[in-house]
């Protein structure tokens, strides 16, 4: 006669526990570095920026060594080789910008912002890595780009040009490319803000191309106290040597951009707290 037993009831197995690790600022920083790079647009947007530094500084240095002796006297007088030569930042600015906004409301577009905040409830160290991310990515690029337009530029100028040794050189390459990074940031919390892809690049390109132009039609006595304090005319002052008797200083100029993007990050702080993704 056989006897029956009970089984033990079943326990899962050691493979079967999912461990779950705390959320640390590097963890969200490494996820947020594979999401950036696993999208071709980041590559390739960057690349787009880098590509407009080189280039018209390559063609600014060109066009200027071939016409140099059809400029007029005062023209000469008053071209600066360094400033010239990294005039390709107000295009690159925009690819940057555009690339930052983006790089948010992509994800709210998608609806993968719902499980990144999953898994970072406190939301907010999203907003720090992204931000910390993006500027040491632009700044690295930025800064070879400065370097590279401004070389072969010199080239280019021939007897007319100068070297990597002259005053304000450095000082103008990695000024540029602080520049980028920080409007950079800027554009990531705009995303942040606003939330739509349309609306995020409209607000940039507004802030950093149509109001600087629109702002020369008011008159002269409001210009000088609005114009120098917008993020694209302070940012530019910053490696830009101006000699005018009432422009910002390059550190006036730095603390009113820092001002622009403490702000705008914020805004994207509150708004991160307040509305539900």
């Amino acid at each position: 006669m056989s006897t029956l037993t009970a089984r033990p009831a079943p326990t899962s197995d050691d493979s079967d526990v999912v461990a779950v690790e705390t959320v640390t600022f590097a963890r969200v920083l490494t996820s947020e570095w594979i999401k950036m790079r696993s999208l071709r647009s980041t590559t390739l947007t960057l690349l787009t920026g880098f590509a407009l530094m080189v280039a018209l500084g390559w063609l600014f240095g060109w066009a200027t060594n071939v016409n140099w002796s059809n400029l007029r006297p005062e023209e000469q007088a008053s071209f600066s080789q360094i400033e010239s030569t990294l005039d390709g930042f107000n295009l690159a600015q925009l690819a940057i910008g555009v690339l930052g906004v983006l790089l948010v409301t992509g994800e709210y577009a998608t609806g993968m912002i719902r499980a990144t905040f999953g898994a970072v409830p406190q939301r907010l160290p999203v907003l720090w890595a992204k931000a910390v991310l993006y500027a040491g990515v632009t700044f690295v690029l930025m800064l070879a780009a400065g370097l590279v337009a401004f070389l072969g530029a010199q080239e280019l100028l021939g007897t007319h040009g100068t070297s990597l040794s002259a005053d304000g050189a450095l000082r103008a390459i990695v000024g540029v490319a602080g520049y980028l990074a920080l409007i950079g940031v800027f554009s990531v919390a705009l995303g942040f803000i606003i939330r739509s892809t349309a609306g995020g690049i409209a607000t940039l390109f507004a802030l950093l191309l149509v109001l600087p132009i629109s702002g020369l039609l008011l008159p002269a006595s409001w210009r000088e106290h609005t114009l120098p304090y917008l993020p694209s005319n302070a940012g530019a002052t910053m490696f830009h040597a101006r000699t005018a008797s009432d422009a910002l200083s390059a550190t006036t100029s730095l603390l009113v951009l820092l001002g622009w993007v403490a702000a705008a990050l914020a805004g994207a702080a509150l708004v991160l707290k307040r509305r539900d993704a």
